[in-house]
């Protein structure tokens, strides 16, 4: 991995030296430059991610500098150093002209260390915000994110908005939408993007077992603790934590969620001592969070912590202006993957998919793109390389119909269609799933509500 570029400007050959020795000991490339105008020389071939320099020097001095560098390289950062008649003007440099940070000399190494981390962090940040701009304009694709549409880009601009602080956002949406890649969008985007970014699925784990995921344990904790173990906040410490489907957890573990996100202190089962995180928390759910209040599902207090941001993200039905693009992302990918470059998409295909309600979204749509690169001989994909209950245009149950009574609401023709189809297939969930069209999560979510339902 290349080591982030630092240029060092001072007109005094001993301190720009001395300075170069110790940021390049802490990692990082340097290069120096003894004023303004050769500092801008320079930056255009070596496009440092942080520039450091002394604001009093012959032809062009730190301010000129600032300026300049502010037009050419935006995306670097500039550090300025000051001696006591020029700290004023740098105070005002840092608030009103986009500097990032002041030191009045001599200098704190051991801070200057840390606001330089920051700055190339900024630095990277603003670099793939503008990279990431720069591919959604030319191929619809924003991340992994793909899409033009005004509800998406809405959302990509709400995306950097929050990415680069550290606030709590919601994602919600309907299974299949998206909604980690929403998560690792952010992440991508924040100072954070290099370090770690843990997903875990509160809908996945037993319920003995999530406290023990989150927070960690100790040795003899409770029966099969044979070794400490570091929870989610502890892994992703320095990072990001994504906790998908938020609602599913138990009411009684969120309220030990709510206190660890308020106080940034975890403490492992069976420890004494609480340990210090510094942890960004994003949270998603397929349920509407105001209903899974209302449900008792939900703590109301835990939404309101997480629920600073909300991003929504729409059905692929809703959005069907995007599936071109989505097929074009999705057959260069899977076709990297499987073997199979080259692919293009018949119009009839299009006309299918067009047709088709897409209750899976876009794990639907990625799931039947991917049968069809695979069973493809050829360049061109057809009809007949789609999966029965898409390219036959059928119910779901095709080999026998399924009947419904009229009149019926959505969701009862839901729930019906679902427990028949599971009767056809007798409770093969993996089968049912493939021929609902829906991922095998969300037949296990949809049969974990039915119960629930029933049980009051």
């Amino acid at each position: 991995m290349d080591r982030a570029r630092v240029l060092i400007v001072d007109d005094e050959q001993a301190a720009r030296v001395g300075l170069s020795e110790i940021v390049t000991a802490w990692g990082y490339q340097t290069q120096t430059a003894c004023d303004g105008y050769e500092a801008l020389e320079i930056a255009n071939e070596f496009q440092p991610s942080a520039v450091i320099t002394d604001i009093l020097m012959p032809r062009l001095d730190g301010f000129g500098l600032l300026a300049r560098l502010h037009d050419e390289l935006p995306d670097s950062a500039v550090i300025l150093l000051t001696g006591q008649g020029s700290i004023e003007d740098a105070v005002r440099a840092v608030k009103e002209e986009g500097a990032f940070y002041y030191f009045e000399k001599p200098i704190n190494t051991r801070q200057l260390n840390v606001v330089l981390q920051r700055a190339i962090e900024q630095a990277s940040t603003r670099h793939e915000n503008a990279r990431l701009r720069r591919q959604l304009f030319d191929h619809g694709v924003f991340g992994r994110l793909v899409g033009m549409s005004q509800v998406m880009r809405q959302i990509y601009t709400v995306i950097e908005q929050v990415a680069s602080s550290a606030v709590s956002v919601l994602i919600t949406g309907e299974s299949g939408t998206g909604k980690e890649v929403v998560a690792q969008t952010i992440h991508q985007l924040s100072p954070r993007a290099s370090r770690p970014f843990v997903p875990i699925n509160c809908s996945a784990i037993p319920e003995s077992l999530m406290e023990s995921e989150l927070f960690g344990h100790e040795r003899g904790a409770f029966t099969g603790a044979i070794s400490r173990r570091e929870g989610c906040f502890e892994l992703a410490n320095t990072g990001t934590l994504f906790l998908d489907e938020i609602a599913e957890m138990p009411v009684m573990l969120q309220a030990k969620l709510l206190r660890v996100l308020e106080d940034r202190k975890v403490r492992r089962l069976g420890g004494a001592k609480e340990t210090s995180v510094d942890v960004r928390v994003l949270a998603a759910t397929n349920k509407d969070p105001h209903e899974a209040v209302r449900n008792g599902v939900l703590r109301e207090d835990l939404l309101y912590r997480l629920n600073v941001i909300h991003i929504k993200l729409p059905p692929l039905r809703e959005r069907r202006e995007d599936i071109p693009l989505l097929i074009d992302f999705m057959i260069k990918e899977l076709g990297e993957r499987h073997q199979r470059p080259g692919r293009i998409v018949s119009p009839e295909i299009l006309e299918i998919f067009a047709r088709h309600s897409w209750p899976g979204n876009v794990r639907e749509l990625r799931n039947v793109v991917e049968h069809a690169v695979v069973v493809c001989e050829g360049q061109k994909l057809e009809k007949q390389h789609l999966p029965p209950q898409i390219s036959d245009n059928r119910t779901p149950q095709s080999e026998e119909a399924i009947t419904l009574p009229i009149p019926i609401s959505l969701d009862e023709a839901e729930r019906q269609l679902i427990l028949k189809t599971l009767i056809k297939t007798n409770n093969n969930k993996t089968r049912a799933a493939d021929l609902l069209a829906i991922s095998l999560k969300t037949l296990h979510n949809k049969l974990k509500a039915y119960r629930e339902e029933n049980e009051e």
